[in-house]
């Protein structure tokens, strides 16, 4: 006989798929059973699409459901949302047990969908694989349980902490880096920089990974600078948006392409600009420069976690400074890989 973990194991293997596509919704994956013969396989693969157990049910009929297992990686819904609710479906085909690895954060479906299961009579079993499952969405599991956004700090530095030259753009790290930062920006709904970074690199914060959600670039500019700079690629017309959060009232009344939105800003700490996200149910934001809004967000004690590339290079002098918070950090759960000549610094945050 096949163990609860093994097939819970598949469920989280099927969650992996939807990894870029789901957007502001879960990844989550499910597994049909019966008779120790698995039936049928599902997950959730686009944002607003059926969820992963109506996938995996849609391809049974109602005999083969009856008196079957499902696996499902995350409590059913118990919600109107975009899709009907999982858990009346469930009830509706008879399946006699229900294998959940994760309870849902979400206060609209938390504990919801297994009483609803329950209630029906159908045999329920929580968290079987628990820890693994929740690795599938760290952002969304963080939001709903905290009400605001995953923040990622993420910096390019030499080996003498600099990160660039006064007014100049230049790249400190390789091309290794180059293409996995690229990369990297897409497991997060929103990539976020000052305006500063904004006036002197004029980037693109696009990435190389297609997806029909890419992160909306976020640029901070609380004095409204950007009104003299309105040439700048994250302000023109395309199919990616551009988020300006500000206090300006000359930068919020401007009328820009339909891409780019204008966000009144309620005071002047990194807290008053997760707040705005928060309200846009953004879960995760990587916040790529410059050192000052870097800064701000260790100093108020809401990054997360850091991503460090470091360069065998130095920029003596004429360097700026890497971000260096007020207060003693140390980083946790650390892992280090070597991209070329470059290396890669990750750690989870802990504020002393």
């Amino acid at each position: 006989m096949v163990s609860d973990e093994a097939y819970m194991a598949l469920a989280i293997k099927m969650a992996e798929k939807g990894r870029h596509d789901t957007w502001k919704n879960p990844r989550v994956g499910a597994v049909i059973v019966k008779d120790d013969q698995i039936l049928a396989t599902g997950y959730h693969h686009h944002f607003g699409d059926q969820h992963a157990e109506r996938d995996a049910i849609s391809k049974l009929t109602s005999e083969q459901l009856f008196n079957s297992t499902l696996y499902v990686t995350l409590e059913p819904c118990n919600h109107f949302g975009k899709q009907p609710p999982c858990s009346r479906l469930i009830v509706a085909r008879h399946v006699r047990r229900v294998v959940i690895a994760c309870v849902d954060p979400h206060k609209l479906v938390t504990g919801k969908g297994i009483e609803t299961l329950k209630k029906a009579g159908i045999q329920v079993t929580v968290g079987v694989l628990a820890d693994q499952a929740a690795k599938l969405n760290p952002y969304y599991n963080f939001f709903y349980q905290n009400d605001r956004p995953w923040v990622t700090i993420k910096q390019a530095v030499t080996l003498d902490h600099k990160v660039g030259i006064a007014d100049q753009r230049i790249r400190v790290t390789n091309q290794s880096v180059y293409e996995r930062v690229h990369q990297e920006r897409a497991d997060y709904q929103a990539i976020m920089i000052g305006s500063d970074t904004a006036i002197i690199d004029d980037p693109t914060l696009l990435t190389s990974v297609a997806s029909d959600y890419p992160p909306i670039r976020v640029v901070v500019d609380r004095r409204g600078r950007l009104c003299d700079h309105l040439q700048l690629k994250l302000l023109q017309a395309g199919s990616v948006e551009t988020w300006l959060l500000t206090q300006s009232q000359e930068l919020l009344a401007h009328r820009f392409p339909e891409n780019v939105k204008a966000f009144e800003l309620s005071g002047e700490k990194v807290s008053d600009v997760l707040e705005v996200l928060a309200k846009q149910a953004l879960q995760s934001v990587y916040v790529e420069g410059g050192p000052t809004i870097q800064r701000a967000f260790l100093d108020e004690k809401l990054a997360v976690d850091m991503i460090t590339y470091v360069s065998p290079h130095f920029l003596g002098k004429q360097g700026i400074d890497g971000v260096t918070p007020e207060d003693e950090i140390s980083l946790d759960d650390t892992a280090i890989e070597r991209l070329g000549d470059d290396i890669r610094v990750y750690g989870r945050i802990s504020y002393v």
